[in-house]
């Protein structure tokens, strides 16, 4: 496949004010030492240093600065598949322009000019320098080399996909930032050298300006910022470093040693998805920007990599790929996350219940995980519409329903208070009904799915008519991974009239469960709710055995935490499954290789295969970015064809390394 990952850094050398050999040398070591990267930015003016002030007019300095980058384009012919972004001043027609110079491969590709030029505060720039924002298709000689100087520059590797702008320092903070137009423009990468000192509350604002940039361009963004070998006369400098990509924060340190490298693993596949499918990210008049050819290797630098190369590329970088990527690993954000979603889901059902004047909620609990969050999601909407009426219908069926899902669903409904509990036995009812279609009422082992949906269809058969009889409506209990998979009995538990659950994935629902368990500060509640969070997924539609659980759903349909995992990369970045599964060995490396290609290809198979019941699903909210909805997020076609994404997860690792 083709490999569109590559590793990115941000270097604070060692450095020393206006030593400009020093620096140089500095610089090349560290380029050297991280000669992996394909792409490495230094801080702003890291050739002279930032608070040279009145030296930067010492002709002695400026020719200096010019035969450093000279010397620095030298050491990168030696450094394939690297480029580097260093900063300097540079004379052009009787002005002062702070410029960042991308080098690679021997050549200096082009000079970009600092739009932005501060004088206030302690900044002082405007003393020494002219803002570049009239430098457009200019060309400039420099280090024996004819060399394109403009903001309108855009660094360019083909191969990889590859797109760079440039943001100088004072650049990022204003409205109309020169990254902007470079996004729209195409680029995918930005980076911007920077000399920012540190003053109380600046490094939280910072981040702030430079994730949010990353987020509302769909792109990664690499800012560098001087560190403290500047000159203390008067300010402090941090060595701040950020690498952030689409709003998500990849590395973040702050007075680190010098000399300091941060890097990080950028994939451009997830930036174009996130352009693609965000269509109000309109591209502007691009034809005025200058595309320089630069080398930025991919990771591992290879251009096309197998499923076991980047497998084992992203291991050795110790890439960080969430195994639970719908639930944040920070405790305080999950429980954040876990609190809105149940508000966002309560809600939802609250303004149903208005807009259609029933206030009577029907529910089925079950005793499990799913059932569970329904039943707290209706507990929590009647706090906002107060006469909403709760009725809870447990439906046991004798020799299938063990005993510790049965007594949790009672514990569970009287802990919670709602307003009546009725119990509904459904044996019978499935016996004669299987006996009435010529069906044994015996259970006739694997693959037996009419005694097995009967069950499922009875007690939605009961519920629907039980909502006829009080003016009622159905809530629905399952969940977005059950519905990916297909793990719904069709016209059964996959109907109801709001699906509270419907974009809430598994390896979610316990976590929301778990949440409301720890804050409820009631005891009876908290241990029910605990038991349930800690019993096996089970729909228990097989005979138990000896009263215990013998149906386990992940036995069947494969971990949810693996199959979460594939539904989450495959729906919210469209990547491919190739792909997928080397990610997935990346965060579980545990697992061997061909048992992950085995349960991507149970899932990819499944997921196809089951879209007609997505395809008529009820109401319910949207929690997060990944959902089913046939009315929102995804609409497919229920014939369309696996084979594409099969063939390519089947030849994705051969039985060598298996």
């Amino acid at each position: 496949m083709k490999n569109r990952m590559l590793k990115a850094g941000t270097c604070v050398p060692a450095m020393k004010v206006a030593d400009v050999t020093f620096n140089v040398n500095e610089i090349i070591k560290a380029m050297k030492e991280n000669q992996d990267c394909g792409l490495l930015v230094f801080p702003e003016l890291c050739i002279t240093g930032y608070t040279c002030a009145d030296l930067f007019q010492q002709t002695l300095l400026l020719d200096q600065a010019e035969a450093g980058l000279k010397k620095i384009a030298n050491a990168s012919q030696h450094l394939p598949g690297l480029t580097t972004v260093v900063s300097l001043p540079l004379r052009f027609e009787n002005s002062l322009y702070n410029c960042a110079a991308y080098v690679s491969e021997g050549v200096i590709a082009g000079l970009v000019p600092k739009e932005f030029i501060p004088t206030y505060g302690e900044f002082y720039e405007g003393r020494w320098f002219t803002s570049g924002k009239n430098i457009i298709g200019r060309m400039v000689s420099i280090a024996d080399q004819e060399v394109p100087f403009g903001i309108d520059i855009l660094a360019e590797d083909e191969t990889l996909g590859a797109l760079i702008g440039t943001d100088i320092c004072e650049d990022l903070w204003v409205p109309d930032k020169p990254s902007t137009h470079c996004c729209l423009a195409g680029a995918n990468l930005i980076v911007n050298p920077s000399a920012s000192d540190e003053i109380i509350g600046k490094q939280d604002y910072r981040r702030t300006l430079v994730s949010m940039q990353s987020a509302s361009c769909y792109c990664a963004y690499l800012y560098v910022s001087s560190g403290p070998d500047e000159s203390s006369t008067d300010l402090v400098f941090s060595g701040h470093s950020i690498i952030a990509e689409s709003g998500r924060l990849l590395k973040d340190s702050i007075f680190e040693a010098r000399s300091h490298t941060e890097t990080a693993i950028i994939d451009l596949d997830q930036i174009m998805h996130d352009r693609i499918h965000e269509s109000t990210f309109t591209a502007e008049d691009s034809s005025w920007f200058r595309h320089v050819q630069v080398s930025v290797k991919a990771l591992a630098a290879k251009a096309e990599i197998s499923t076991v190369q980047l497998s084992a590329a992203l291991r050795k970088e110790h890439y960080v790929c969430a195994r639970n990527p719908f639930v944040p690993k920070d405790d305080a954000e999950r429980n954040r996350r876990c609190e809105k979603i149940l508000e966002i889901q309560a809600n939802g059902l609250a303004t149903r219940v208005k807009a259609t004047g029933i206030k009577t909620l029907i529910i089925g609990i079950s005793g499990g995980l799913d059932s569970t969050l329904a039943l707290i999601v209706a507990s929590e909407a009647k706090k906002l519409v107060k006469d909403i009426r709760i009725i809870g219908y447990t439906m046991p069926n004798t020799g299938n329903t063990t005993g510790r899902t049965y007594e949790n669903a009672l514990k569970l409904m009287k802990a919670l208070k709602i307003d009546e509990i009725r119990e509904v036995p459904i044996g019978k009812d499935v016996q004669s009904h299987l006996k009435a279609i010529g069906h044994s009422a015996d259970y006739q082992g694997e693959g037996d799915t009419a005694y097995e949906n009967a069950q499922a269809r009875m007690r939605t058969y009961i519920l629907m008519d039980a909502a006829n009889m009080e003016n009622g409506l159905v809530v629905g209990t399952g969940d977005l991974s059950e519905l990916a998979l297909g793990w719904c009995t069709y016209n059964g538990d996959h109907m109801s009239m709001y699906g509270v659950n419907a974009s809430v994935p598994k390896t979610l629902v316990q976590f929301i469960c778990r949440t409301y368990a720890e804050g409820c500060g009631n005891k009876p509640l908290h241990d029910v709710l605990i038991d349930i969070c800690d019993t096996p997924i089970t729909p228990e539609l097989t005979p138990s055995k000896n009263g215990s659980i013998a149906q386990k759903t992940e036995e069947k349909i494969g971990k949810y935490d693996l199959n979460d995992f594939f539904l989450f990369h495959t729906l919210r970045y469209g990547t491919e499954p190739a792909k997928v599964l080397a990610l997935a060995s990346a965060a579980y490396p545990e697992v061997a290789l061909k048992d992950l290609q085995s349960s991507a290809i149970r899932f990819y198979n499944r997921f196809f295969h089951q879209q007609f019941k997505r395809s008529c699903l009820p109401d319910g909210p949207k929690v997060g970015s990944v959902t089913l909805s046939p009315r929102g997020d995804w609409r497919m076609p229920s014939d369309a064809s696996v084979e594409l994404w099969l063939s390519q997860l089947k030849s994705a690792v051969p039985s060598k390394h298996k």
